[in-house]
């Protein structure tokens, strides 16, 4: 992976913030459009804390809960969640930002940690990628969410859409 995919990666998030705030500036939410992206982002929060329940962040392959479907399920809700803040905007300036953000940013996080996993677990990881290792019947538990420190996505997402709330009445 080159140097320039793991800088992004790493920077995914103060980057995503510099854009949020040109999202926000961009954004022209309505009640209606507010409602439904809260709904379509919860669902992308829901989907990141059932993952986050499962994940035993650099112990284990993860293979139970939504990691028996796909192998980044926290990428796909942030990506759901971001669906979400851009229908909530209601601009296609902020959904054109939103989507280039996410392709670009969730791409070079995945092969940063792709190449981790593989370093880390070798065959295990190997085998998982290629739909080759067994499923598991690890047990959700909102500990595991807390220690992952899921509960920060929560307050962002919870965040955002009060600021867009807060944007309809400016």
């Amino acid at each position: 992976m080159s140097d320039a995919a793991k800088r992004l990666a790493r920077w995914r998030v103060p980057l995503g913030y510099g854009l949020g705030i040109a999202a926000f500036v961009l954004a022209t939410p309505t009640p209606s459009s507010l409602a439904w992206g809260a709904s379509i982002g919860g669902v992308g929060e829901a989907l990141r804390i059932w993952a986050a329940g499962h994940l035993e962040k650099g112990r284990e392959v993860t293979r139970s809960g939504p990691y028996a479907l796909t192998r980044h399920p926290l990428y796909l809700g942030s990506a759901i969640m971001g669906a979400g803040f851009a229908v909530a905007a209601r601009s296609l300036a902020v959904a054109v930002i939103v989507g280039a953000y996410l392709v670009v940013t969730i791409t070079a996080a995945i092969r940063s940690e792709e190449a981790h996993l593989t370093d880390k677990f070798g065959s295990a990881y190997s085998d998982y990628r290629q739909g080759r290792a067994a499923g598991a019947q690890g047990r959700f538990t909102v500990e595991r969410a807390l220690r992952n420190r899921e509960y920060r996505a929560l307050a962002g997402f919870l965040a955002v859409i009060g600021l867009l709330a807060a944007r309809i009445y400016w």
